[in-house]
């Protein structure tokens, strides 16, 4: 079959298109998979620039994210049948190939049916962003109806996503961007308040918004010091979620004098240490995502789609920033 080979670690021509074996079913309750989308995350740029997660993994497939049609069932598949469209989150991460490929295999219980309303390239552009953004809202920082939540790079990957899941929650959603086009984007999706970050103050506007009692929640998906200041722009006894991991040089002060709880995400810890009844809780996600979706609630952006062969020229698209919404591969 056709995959994108990471090679090396480095600069996106380490992605080479390469002809490698199938993949074969091991475990009666595994699923193979022909591919038909995978979308590209920035952890795939990070991890092929500074390695991936698992030693010794190199020649490897990246992309976490893939839908595809069930070709084939292991002996003790009870979820699915030969010919039912699937969407997952599976693989890439230097353990388990992922889904920069034309098949893949991959245990029952982290496959959903994907919605029959959305294409192959919008499913596949989903999962681990939804997951994340509904791990970090309602899973850590308990976010409720009539709350009110900043979300951080709204037009982003997670972004876009966590409005969404804000909005159909019937919280008040505050969020970030950097130009009027992604104002109008965030707005179409139902945010209530939009920052031009690069032209006022995110902490000033958030307190102005809420009447200087700041928000209940917040969603950081830049870190640095946007992560340090969004501790002033939270209400005190408030919540801040991060999926980064903080500087060395954090000050937490702000954070002990308001009493807030302080959470962190990364939606791949389930797959790095195989925690079993996490990846169903995940997969269960999905399926809500998927009542969502049906509903109208929730959809995904799609930037740009491109051939399984571009896989490099999506890295290097994310690399230079300012993408809105997700990149695409279609197989």
């Amino acid at each position: 079959m056709r995959a994108i080979l990471m090679t090396d670690v480095g600069p996106a021509d380490v992605l080479q298109l390469s002809e490698v074996d199938e993949p074969q079913i091991s475990s009666p309750t595994q699923i193979k998979v022909r591919l038909k989308a995978a979308s590209v995350n920035p952890v795939d740029t990070k991890l092929r620039n500074r390695g991936l997660f698992y030693p010794d993994a190199l020649p490897a497939i990246l992309g976490c994210d893939g839908a595809g049609e069930v070709v084939e069932t292991g002996d003790k598949v009870t979820r699915f049948m030969k010919g039912d469209d699937v969407w997952f989150c599976h693989g890439g991460l230097g353990g388990a190939p992922g889904n920069y490929a034309e098949y893949t295999v991959l245990d029952e219980k982290e496959a959903e049916i994907k919605p029959g309303r959305i294409s192959y390239e919008q499913a596949a552009a989903l999962p681990l962003t939804a997951i994340t953004a509904w791990e970090a809202l309602f899973d850590r920082a308990g976010l409720k109806a009539r709350q009110t939540v900043l979300i951080h790079a709204g037009a982003g990957g997670v972004g876009h996503v966590a409005i969404q899941l804000a909005k159909s929650a019937g919280a008040r959603v505050c969020t970030t961007v950097s130009t009027d086009e992604k104002v109008k984007f965030v707005k179409r999706l139902g945010a209530d308040k939009v920052i031009r970050y690069q032209d006022s103050d995110f902490v000033e506007e958030v307190m102005k918004w809420t009447n200087g009692e700041g928000v209940d929640v917040v969603l950081d998906s830049v870190g640095g010091e946007i992560f340090q200041r969004s501790m002033s722009a939270a209400k005190v006894y408030g919540h801040v979620n991060t999926l980064l991991a903080p500087d060395t040089d954090t000050d937490w002060n702000e954070a002990r004098n308001r009493n807030l709880s302080i959470s962190f995400t990364l939606m791949l810890t389930p797959a790095l240490m195989d925690l079993a009844e996490a990846r169903r809780r995940q997969g269960k996600i999905l399926h809500r995502c998927a009542k969502l979706i049906t509903d109208f609630k929730l959809k995904a952006t799609v930037s740009d789609v491109l051939p399984l062969k571009d896989a490099a020229v999506a890295h290097q698209m994310i690399e230079q920033g300012h993408v809105e919404g997700k990149i695409v591969l279609s197989i």
